[in-house]
């Protein structure tokens, strides 16, 4: 009979009958007895065996790879099954393995920076191209496809994020990340004047393609397109700088959602030239306020970054700049320099860009003074790590040789660190002059907790470090009282309560700042009355009262009673969270912070 495999027909001598293998994708080929006729077994092996080498050259010309069940011999299996996994190459294509078909899980409960796809590498001068099936909660934007662009796999020596792009057209990176180099086309669907609920929509169930195109020129340009089973099509781009030489390595990472992985290849990259922009702008920061006569560096520790037309940015140093005004440092008094750029994205000359910054050559500094506080003196400790002194609020005043004074920055200073021990303490402040180092001291107060979460010098990543696990009885509550200590980076650098059972199944997990995430939380009620313009500013410091309530309905509340370092009150509630009353436990995680308990 006849078989055919991409177009292609083999004619076999020998009859076969195909037909589908209940449990595995490719077919059974089967010999069949012709009448009383009967072969050597040696035979059958022999035919059986060239037989299958034909069918494997067939298969290695498909475009898709299947797997064929043979019956003899016993190792024909496995052999065949090794040939169909390696990765093919067909011309300029490279197919890639896919290990993880199913990123996340599949009740969407999987937690931030919990479940990852394969690591997909993308040498420069390639374009990778990945297919999938997007599904999330659909209760928050970001409950979808999340892309991590970076150095190397999370856990190898030297790994660092060039960013992370999320489908809805936000993301976060290092110093060469910028949000307005994304663009979207995501319509109003609806017309409600609303274009976010109808992304939500699209995205469950929406087959994506995106492309990492790792150009020559030492950029990624990434594009995604969601079909959705309405019907439309979504479509966001975002570029960004990358090493030129080095591979960059591209994962998915799962929020509230989970991914089924259909395909990924390689091919050439798509772009050889990146078409040059002009600067627009530059700024300068950090550099000094005043400068000590007879020092004459009035650039310091300055950073000068240019914006150019298509939105990248770029720090440039101090020797590709034109200083046009240069202060004289000889005499005391203000001083004004002007600084100019005159290069384009890819180096070539072109239109200048100018800004300027003051600063003032005074005498030198024979002492110091602190005239006011910080508003944090008081400071909960548990371990014996010395703990970082919070500088909000504090003012120091400089008092100059000729009896002058003036108020310092606080970037101009250096701080110690507090010892960790009961009472009174003092932090050193330093200035450190061109001549000569003056210090003064500021007082603080400790008082030692009953418990501790987090590293005291704020590098706690994210799931690593938990409290107890308190157990809430049905139709009762459990308080914890703790004073929240944050780098006051990110509004999530705060404590984390999790709900769950006494085997760790998760319910949920809610956040200080009005976001959450797991099985049960769908059905919560948020309230908060924050102010988001000075809610990180102000997390350092804070005393903070988490109360779990079990209400014995299958349902818990969580109540976030926070007072900052200034008196200032704030609540954050979540209620109706869906659990299981005759087994709900909380404990607290956090990232970026730590807490001590206190009650």
């Amino acid at each position: 009979m006849k078989n055919s495999c991409c177009g292609k027909t083999n004619t076999y001598e020998q009859k076969f009958v195909h037909e589908s293998s209940p449990d595995k994708s490719g077919l059974a080929i089967r010999p069949i007895k012709k009448g009383s006729v009967r072969m050597k077994t040696t035979n059958l092996l022999r035919l059986a065996f060239s037989i299958a080498i034909i069918a494997v050259f067939g298969l290695l010309g498909c475009e898709k790879l299947e797997t064929y069940s043979i019956d003899a011999p016993s190792d024909l299996q496995s052999r065949i099954d090794s040939i169909a996994a390696l990765k093919p190459n067909t011309g300029d294509t490279t197919y890639l393995i896919i290990g993880t078909r199913i990123v996340g899980a599949e009740n969407n409960s999987s937690g931030w920076w919990s479940a990852f796809s394969d690591y997909f590498t993308v040498p420069v001068n390639k374009l990778l191209h990945i297919e999938f099936v997007n599904y999330g909660t659909g209760v928050n934007n970001w409950n979808n496809w999340n892309l991590a662009v970076a150095t190397a796999e999370r856990e190898a020596a030297g790994y660092s994020e060039y960013f992370l792009l999320r489908s809805d057209a936000y993301g976060w990176g290092n110093s060469d990340f910028s949000l307005s180099r994304i663009s979207h086309n995501y319509p109003d669907t609806d017309g409600d004047g609303n274009i976010w609920n109808d992304f939500r929509a699209t995205m469950q169930g929406a087959k994506v393609t995106i492309e990492v195109d790792h150009s020559v020129t030492g950029n990624v340009y990434v594009t995604s397109t969601a079909v959705g089973t309405n019907g439309t099509t979504l479509v966001q781009t975002y570029q960004q700088p990358v090493s030129a030489t080095a591979d960059i390595v591209a994962f998915l990472v799962a929020d509230g959602s989970h991914f089924v992985m259909k395909k990924a290849y390689l091919i050439p990259s798509k772009v050889s030239v990146v078409e040059d922009v002009n600067p627009v702008s530059i700024a300068i920061t950090g550099a000094p306020d005043f400068v000590e006569l007879g020092n004459d560096d009035f650039w310091g520790d300055a950073i000068a970054t240019v914006t150019f037309a298509d939105g990248s940015l770029k720090q440039v140093d101090k020797s590709e700049l034109i200083f046009t005004v240069i202060p004289d440092m000889s005499t005391l008094g203000k001083k004004t320099v002007i600084v100019s750029y005159n290069k384009t994205m890819q180096g070539a000359y072109g239109p200048a860009v100018s800004t300027f910054y003051t600063l003032e050559v005074t005498t030198s500094i024979v002492s110091l003074e602190v005239t006011t506080l910080p508003i944090i003196t008081t400071y909960y400790f548990y371990n014996s790590n010395p703990i970082r002194f919070n500088t909000r609020g504090l003012v120091v005043t400089a008092i100059y040789s000729d009896g002058a004074t003036a108020v310092l920055t606080n970037s101009s200073l250096e701080f110690g660190t507090i010892p960790a021990a009961e009472g009174s303490q003092n932090v050193v402040i330093s200035y450190v002059g061109s001549t000569s180092t003056v210090t003064t001291t500021c007082p603080v107060t400790l008082i030692k907790g009953v418990g501790q979460v987090g590293a005291t010098d704020f590098s706690t990543a994210w799931w690593t470090a938990f409290s107890d696990d308190y157990n809430v009885p049905s139709g009762s509550s459990k308080t914890l009282t703790m004073y929240c200590y944050s780098n006051n980076v990110n509004n999530w650098n705060s404590p984390c309560t999790i709900l769950r059972k006494a085997d760790k199944t998760e319910n949920a997990v809610v956040r200080m700042d009005n976001f959450g995430w797991g099985p049960g939380y769908g059905t919560a009620t948020l309230t908060s009355d924050w102010n988001w313009s000075v809610f990180t500013s102000n997390i350092s410091g804070s005393r903070v009262v988490i109360t779990v309530t079990n209400n014995g309905d299958d349902t818990a509340d969580i109540l976030y009673n926070v007072t900052y370092a200034n008196g200032e009150t704030h609540f954050q509630k979540y209620a109706g969270v869906t659990v299981d009353s005759s087994d709900l436990n909380c404990a607290l995680v956090i990232e970026g912070a730590y807490v001590v308990f206190v009650e």
